[in-house]
């Protein structure tokens, strides 16, 4: 089976931004081809095309295969470095302190903290849920991933960890333990009192991304309870943060969804606690020095001061690492 290479570096795909340099590596990915034969079906000229073909050599992106002779006519036949390609480059901002991206699931308390160390860092948010977090510090796409991810063995995180990072050395820091349960609009107009009450013709859920871990949390619960997804109201209706969930539900435009009591707090709703769950911090050693910052900043009282604050979160294991 052939491959996908990764291509990150900025200036190599800054060269394929030519649509006619695109097209040339295309077709050498499907096939080798000499400069006549290139010409021959972009309807150029060859020396046209040697021009793109050395831009893209000198990038590394094609090379020559093969040479063939044929009696005073020697022929190069070029083809692709790569099967095919994914392009993903992140641009950041430029300044004297460090850009810092965290990629995982939306907490509250992180962009208190982002506030706090701005003068040290910029800490940078791409909220994508729980696992496609973990997926991204993985491609290293981010520097620091946050999770909640629960398994069937009861634990939190460390077996997605172990998965997700066999050969690479990752540290887990619990950042809080949250209260995550039912926010409800302010009186509860639809009765609502436990999970199975969401599935009522009458009530306008909101839901969580795919991937997040209060979506997995949810759809494991109602597997459990047999309840079929086509059954709720707005199931398929999703945002990627608590709190754009409840300011849903406060502009009165959904009537329920599952997050953290501190959303819901937040914007004056209703609130059953349903479940406590430990959030945590994941990174690769090898980003340790640039986020010494943060790091530090989780082993002080003001620290615990300001998660203290934000209702429903429990600072006893903050600062924590976790084995794994």
């Amino acid at each position: 089976m052939r491959k996908v290479t990764s291509l990150n570096s900025f200036d190599r795909i800054k060269l394929l931004a030519d649509s006619r340099r695109m097209d040339i590596l295309r077709l050498l990915m499907a096939s080798p081809a000499t400069l006549t034969h290139l010409a021959r079906t972009l309807k150029r000229s060859p020396a046209w095309i040697r021009h793109h073909i050395l831009a893209l050599e000198s990038a590394n992106l094609v090379e020559v295969g093969e040479i063939r002779k044929t009696g005073k006519v020697t022929e190069k036949y070029y083809r692709a470095r790569a099967d095919a390609l994914l392009l993903q480059e992140i641009i950041l901002p430029k300044t004297k302190k460090p850009a810092v991206i965290f990629s995982g699931s939306h907490d509250i308390a992180l962009e208190g903290i982002a506030e706090h160390l701005e003068k040290h860092v910029t800490l940078l948010s791409l909220p994508v849920g729980s696992l496609d977090g973990l997926v991204n510090l993985r491609q290293g796409l981010c520097q620091i991933s946050g999770s909640h991810l629960l398994d069937v063995t009861g634990e939190y995180n460390t077996p997605f960890v172990r998965h997700l990072f066999p050969d690479r050395d990752v540290e887990i820091v619990t950042l809080a333990y949250r209260t995550q349960g039912l926010m409800l609009a302010t009186g509860n107009p639809g009765g609502v009192k436990r999970i199975g009450d969401v599935a009522r013709s009458g009530v306008r859920f909101v839901n969580r991304n795919p991937g997040s871990g209060t979506r997995l949390w949810f759809d494991t619960e109602l597997k459990r309870l047999k309840i079929p997804a086509a059954k709720i109201n707005g199931y398929n209706r999703e945002v990627k943060t608590h709190t754009e969930a409840a300011a849903l539900i406060a502009a009165h435009k959904a009537d329920a969804s599952l997050g953290l009591q501190a959303a819901a707090h937040q914007y004056g709703l209703d609130f059953i606690p349903l479940f406590e769950e430990r959030y945590d911090l994941i990174l690769p050693r090898e980003n340790e020095k640039i986020l010494m910052p943060l790091l530090d900043y989780l082993q002080t009282a003001a620290f615990r001061n300001e998660l203290n604050t934000l209702t429903g979160y429990n600072t006893s294991h903050s600062g924590e690492q976790i084995p794994l």
